[in-house]
């Protein structure tokens, strides 16, 4: 077979790379490791993917030092925050694109724990809707020995109870997709149809999923032909590469140029966020990252 789909993958990848090392460089050279913003460059041109990026993936940096690289950048929006650094996102002209809820392990898709995820939700709900940011995040839970069909029922019963104060608020309630075979063992919502399903039954378009690419190789793959096909049940993506949830370069198995278009295409105007632990200059990496996902 031709090697062209490679050639052009590495061609994308050095001629981001130099210019991601070019910034890097720039931004190095500054004393004791201070960061000159004059030298950083936007790098999204095109804006077609609204890009935010996670602050836990970046916490060598402060938040503000994150805000002013990712504004230099040209990215939108800071990824999965509480209500206590509104304030300093909002600074910077940023969104806070994904607001933390409840536990990850004690979710939905179990009746005990809905009393303190529904409270959990609905005061984050009231502090995101005041903020005017988007979205806040959800999550199905471990299984515990619950069959998925039970633990949609459950899930659908807890969302149907908040759903209309959300959209009374102007904020969509996002449930993760997490994968159980490397990180989140035993977590339920680890298939797309799982997701799908819930969304369905609840019946709102404040309730939609956070399709985790990272998360979903692992579990399904297929990563183009479900963004497609479940478009509308989509209402936030984070990226990470795989194996590792590194970066999204070619030492991993996606590609995420392809990735981008496909979300472009479905006409998604929701946020991307980068949720990649950079394990080189982590500068360099998110430049290359956002200089990619300009698509």
């Amino acid at each position: 077979m031709s090697s062209n789909p490679l050639t052009r993958r590495s061609l994308i990848r050095n001629t981001s790379l130099l210019a991601a090392g070019a910034i890097a460089t720039h931004l190095t050279g500054t004393a004791a490791g201070a960061i000159d913003l004059d030298k950083v460059q936007t790098v999204t041109a095109k804006g077609r993917i609204s890009q935010s990026v996670s602050q836990w993936c970046f916490d060598k940096w402060s938040l503000d030092e994150l805000c002013q690289v990712s504004k230099k950048l040209g990215l939108k929006a800071i990824d999965l925050l509480g209500p206590k650094d509104f304030a300093t996102v909002k600074k910077y002209g940023l969104v806070v694109s994904m607001v933390n809820s409840h536990a990850l392990n004690n979710g939905l898709a179990d009746k005990k724990f809905h009393d303190a995820c529904l409270a959990k939700l609905r005061e984050t709900i009231d502090a995101t809707s005041e903020a005017g940011f988007p979205n806040v995040i959800s999550f199905s839970g471990n299984r515990r020995g619950i069959p998925d069909d039970v633990g949609i029922e459950n899930a659908v019963e807890a969302l149907k109870k908040i759903a209309g104060y959300a959209e009374k608020k102007n904020v969509t309630i996002c449930l993760e997709y997490l994968n159980s075979k490397v990180d989140h063992k035993d977590y339920m919502l680890d298939h797309i149809g799982w997701g799908v399903e819930v969304c369905k039954r609840v019946g709102s378009d404040r309730v939609k999923i956070l399709y985790d690419i990272y998360h979903a190789q692992i579990m399904e793959g297929d990563i183009i032909r479900t963004i497609k096909d479940y478009k509308d049940y989509m209402g936030h993506y984070h990226t990470g590469g795989n194996p590792g949830r590194n970066e999204i370069d070619d030492t991993q198995e996606l590609y995420y140029p392809a990735i981008m278009k496909a979300i472009a295409e479905t006409g998604f105007k929701g946020y991307v966020a980068h949720e990649f632990i950079p394990k080189r200059d982590p500068l360099e990496s998110l430049t290359y990252a956002a200089r990619i996902c300009d698509v």
